[in-house]
């Protein structure tokens, strides 16, 4: 692991940590990050039994846990879980669900690039919307490897977020106008408007400024030494469960996005 010296570098590390921890207190208003119904958490545990196999108590560790939803929902389905994540507000509030729901899921700060976990300690490891966010996938990637057990599953659920379809560009602009003559009820904001400039920012400055496509994260995945490797595109069940949340000019629009999931397998010795 390279040693992180004062520099650009340093300086996005903390402002996405500043980003993140200012966002904390609305997370979990938006539907994509909260799970709303029964339906989306029938999806998602579809999704994650499709990939990473049944619980049995296994051992998982999931990387950007903000307010823990995905957390509890390993929890739910039998997985022993730990939940890491850089923003302390976002930490406070998975807490509190763990201690509502008497569960034992263990939540730490951590960087995901370097999360100072134990070599070979966790069956599964899931993440949801950050690889798109990661300065150095490279360096992430290797610690993911480094992290899991031989044989040990991943499973990176992500999207494009950057780039925008004409379908969707043309959709976005229909809805500003409907709702301008009060045809079309706007949605909700999940983050006060005086933040999307930050946003951008520190959009433009990481790893994937020009959006976090499938096969990319899927080849650099294999160059840290991962196996089996594979992408799924198929997450339509989730998407159509949280477009009930939105209205149908924006659930149409997001329809359009590239979303996906990476999972692969971190080889046995003798496999190599």
């Amino acid at each position: 692991m390279q040693t992180e010296m004062p520099g650009d570098n340093y300086g996005l590390r903390e402002e996405i940590k500043a980003y993140w921890s200012a966002r904390a207190e609305t997370f979990d208003l938006s539907p994509g990050h909260e799970i709303f119904t029964h339906k989306e958490m029938a999806a998602w545990r579809r999704l994650i039994l499709k990939h990473l196999g049944e619980a049995d108590g296994r051992l998982a560790l999931d990387l950007a846990s903000g307010t823990g939803v995905i957390s509890h929902l390993m929890d739910g389905l039998g997985f022993q879980v730990t939940g890491l994540d850089w923003a302390e507000p976002m930490l406070e509030k998975a807490r509190l669900k763990a201690k509502a729901r008497q569960r034992p899921i263990r939540f730490r700060m951590a960087d995901v690039e370097n999360t100072m976990e134990a070599d070979d300690a966790y069956d599964v490891i899931i993440t949801r919307h950050l690889v798109w966010t990661l300065v150095d996938p490279a360096a992430a990637f290797a610690e993911w490897l480094r992290v899991l057990k031989p044989g040990g599953r991943i499973l990176i659920v992500d999207g494009d977020f950057v780039n925008v379809t004409r379908t969707e560009r043309a959709l976005k602009a229909v809805a500003k106008i409907l709702e301008r003559i009060g045809w079309l009820k706007p949605d909700p904001m999940h983050a006060p408007p005086g933040m999307m400039e930050a946003h951008h920012s520190i959009v433009s400055r990481v790893h994937f400024s020009n959006g976090a496509r499938a096969e990319q994260v899927a080849e650099l995945v294999a160059k840290a030494g991962f196996t089996e490797v594979q992408v799924d595109t198929d997450l339509r069940d989730i998407h159509k469960a949280q477009s009930r949340h939105w209205n149908a000019l924006k659930a149409l629009g997001r329809g359009t996005q590239h979303r996906f999931a990476v999972t692969a397998k971190k080889p046995i010795a003798s496999e190599g």
